[in-house]
């Protein structure tokens, strides 16, 4: 019992040690977005590539990884992702060319997207005791290392040599969180932490179409679809769209993406019991349609507004890693892994076809105009989930497929 203790504490804290690197890492391709611009002589089509390129990594990564993790060992294919991540921040910190960037942004979104969809499903096969609190703290230390960035490193971002700098930084977090996970037993598919063996053979390959097959998993990808280009929009263009558009200075553009994911901060503190109590369903249902009102007011009201924008993070907070953990309680163990990538990469071509209309529609028609598409796509998603709340029921946050 004592040993197994041990275990679960170091897997916190590797857990949390990575989510908050996780976190700095996915922000900074909107903090650096002008500073890409500047350095590699870039219009918003040549940004954009750059954002399509990690959404890319992010469909390979997930569609290949999630089935790595249903066959083989998970502590090894584990291991070997967050090495992968590494070696791209690795490729941040001594080159100085676009062509390497645009590889090293496919492989550290790719891996961080996996490392981040990983932890939310094995917090429950590894700890014994209210896993789906600690999915929220989790998510909860990622969100400080994204609202900190866009805060503090938004503020210091005005040249490539800063992105080397914060990237050798969130190096020195991956070698910690490796060291503190490399002593942690991983279960297998299917195994609780006392059932686990410390050897685990390959197991049989689950199919893409079995995957495809289960109940409601098509509604599952447009309400993640829906919701990626939406949440990863203002991650990626807000700050673009405050400088380009409205005639913001850019540190005060990032201070309504860092507001924004500030309440995304607390929210998944401060809201995880009332999930719990709710159960999923009704947990998006609720927090995520005050969400969805406040995103939509902000974002069309524009300059004035915007504080409502930074506000809907709040609400807002509960809503991907609760859906993720849904998606633990909708598909068998034994495909879990393979159903979570297979959603969220489909959810993911989103992203990609967003981004690569988005940066030329911007060429185009500027951003005040094609930044509208992203509230709209928040609407989707509601619209979307409602429609999935009308069919699924939920019981002490299980879901309930009904027949008929």
């Amino acid at each position: 019992m004592e040993h197994r203790r041990v275990g679960e504490l170091r897997a916190a804290a590797g857990f949390m040690i990575l989510m908050a690197g996780l976190g700095v890492s996915d922000s900074l391709r909107g903090i650096f977005a002008p500073v890409f611009q500047q350095h590699f002589t870039l219009n918003a089509s040549g940004l954009s590539v750059i954002i399509m390129v990690s959404y890319l990594g992010n469909l390979v990564f997930l569609s290949l990884g999630g089935q790595m993790m249903d066959r083989f060992d998970r502590k090894k294919t584990t291991m070997a992702v967050l090495l992968l991540w590494m070696a791209a921040l690795v490729v941040y910190v001594v080159s100085d060319h676009f062509l390497l960037l645009l590889v090293s942004v496919f492989f550290a979104m790719g891996a961080s997207t996996l490392l981040n969809t990983t932890v939310n499903l094995l917090t429950p096969l590894i700890f014994t005791a209210a896993p789906g609190m600690l999915v929220n703290v989790f998510f909860f230390v990622q969100g400080v290392g994204t609202s900190a960035s866009q805060n503090l490193v938004g503020r210091m971002a005005d040249s490539y040599g800063v992105f080397r700098g914060v990237n050798l930084f969130l190096l020195g977090l991956g070698i910690l969180a490796a060291l503190f996970l490399a002593g942690v037993k991983i279960p297998g598919s299917g195994e609780r932490p006392e059932a686990a063996s410390s050897a685990q053979s390959p197991k049989k390959a689950v199919s893409f179409a079995a995957v495809t097959r289960q109940p409601g998993f098509w509604l599952l990808v447009v309400i993640f679809g829906f919701y990626f280009v939406a949440e990863h929009g203002i991650m990626n263009w807000l700050v673009a769209y405050g400088t380009g558009a409205l005639g913001l200075e850019a540190s005060r553009a990032a201070l309504y993406l860092s507001g924004f994911y500030g309440g995304m901060t607390v929210g998944r503190l401060v809201f995880s019991p009332a999930v719990s109590a709710l159960g999923a369903v009704k947990s998006i249902c609720g927090f995520g349609g005050i969400g969805a009102v406040l995103f939509i007011l902000g974002s069309v009201l524009g300059g004035s507004g915007l504080w409502l924008l930074s506000l809907s993070g709040l609400f807002l907070s509960i809503v991907y890693p609760t859906m993720v953990f849904m998606i633990g309680s909708a598909f068998p163990q034994h495909m879990l892994s393979t159903a979570a990538g297979a959603v969220i990469s489909l959810g993911t071509l989103a992203d990609i076809g967003f981004n690569l209309v988005f940066g030329r529609a911007t060429d185009y028609f500027g951003y005040g105009i094609s930044f509208m598409a992203v509230p709209l796509c928040m609407a989707g998603f509601y619209l979307a989930y409602l429609i999935f709340a009308g069919r699924f029921g939920a019981r002490s946050g299980q879901i309930i497929w009904k027949r008929g």
